[in-house]
């Protein structure tokens, strides 16, 4: 057996899900820019559905949910588009559980952030109706805990942990069926750098933990998902929001909030590797890809790419 292959005590193991379904969310509904509403069509113009048959799964698009326009309005009530938000995650958070439902993995491709709520209120029913635990792996620059009365610009996609935690009007805080959808503990958020300094005070309050990006200098990529992978087990449904933010800009410039200092390839096909590893990926959200600030679809490739090693795509087979 080549080195690697045990991931924090977990046995290698092949992957449970044999089929997965892409379920498409155009809209920057929650977000700052525009952009982000044309990410699922940049991702099929990458390979995404071809690169994933590719792997010997049984690949179903779903096409695109529908839902309000953005109309580009200031925010209400520290909120910006609420209303339509809250249309959009109901949207996804049913779409998420017909899939779940099935068997099925279901693979949001975003669309900004604030859609999180809706697949991981999904998830978090899905394993409470089950008996299973849950385990949220959180890649993103920000931590995305604000709430309406410290965001400094109302955008809801950087409120999303923070409204599955509980911290947030019901209507976004329920979707699970009760408020919080998830635990604290449940959710490891890696890659983080950029943090409000409001923000910074609920999380530490909340409990979330957080492999920044000075603690993956430090740690080395191996370490941190070596920590956030320990404990997995066959009941562990295990989630991915990964934020394009995550990346380096100088790999990934397809996104409107860039934030320097980033993993790099080789960290990023590191995480995903050694998550592909563990055999537990069972929902995946693909957020925040903004092909306005793209070159020639180039992040989005890349995006494809990273999935691909998420489903077991390596350098060498592991025996």
């Amino acid at each position: 057996m080549l080195p690697g292959s045990v991931v924090a005590g977990v046995m290698a193991m092949s992957n449970p899900a044999k089929s997965v379904s892409l379920i498409g969310a155009p809209t920057d509904i929650g977000a700052g820019d525009r952009g982000a509403s044309m990410a699922p069509e940049a991702m099929r113009v990458a390979g995404l559905p071809q690169a994933l048959a590719a792997r010997g799964l049984d690949v179903a698009d779903r096409g695109n949910l529908s839902g309000p326009q953005n109309p580009w309005l200031p925010p209400v009530h520290g909120y910006r588009h609420f209303d339509e938000v809250v249309a959009w995650t109901h949207a996804v958070c049913e779409a998420e559980a017909v899939e779940l439902a099935a068997g099925r993995l279901p693979i949001l491709m975003g669309g900004d952030h604030c859609l999180a709520i809706g697949s991981i209120s999904a998830v978090a029913r899905h394993c409470r109706a089950h008996g299973r635990k849950l385990r949220v792996l959180w890649l993103d620059a920000h931590t995305d805990f604000n709430t309406a009365a410290i965001s400094p610009s109302g955008n809801i996609h950087g409120m999303p942990v923070a409204c599955l935690c509980g911290y947030g009007p019901e209507a976004l805080t329920t979707l699970a069926g009760s408020a919080p959808a998830i635990a604290p503990e449940v959710i490891h958020q890696i890659g983080i750098r950029s943090v409000d300094a409001a923000e910074k005070k609920l999380v530490h309050e909340a409990g979330i933990e957080v492999f920044d990006m000075r603690y993956i200098d430090e740690h080395g990529m191996r370490g941190v998902m070596e920590q956030a992978l320990d404990g997995l087990d066959e009941n562990t449904h295990l989630h991915v929001s990964f934020d394009v933010d995550f990346l380096d800009p100088a790999i990934a410039p397809a996104v409107g909030t860039t934030v320097p200092g980033g993993p790099n390839y080789r960290e990023a096909q590191l995480c995903m590797e050694m998550i592909a590893d563990t055999g537990r990926l069972a929902s995946l959200d693909l957020m925040e890809l903004n092909p306005a600030f793209d070159e020639h679809n180039r992040t989005a490739e890349l995006v494809v790419d990273l999935v691909e090693s998420l489903f077991g795509k390596s350098t060498l087979v592991r025996a």
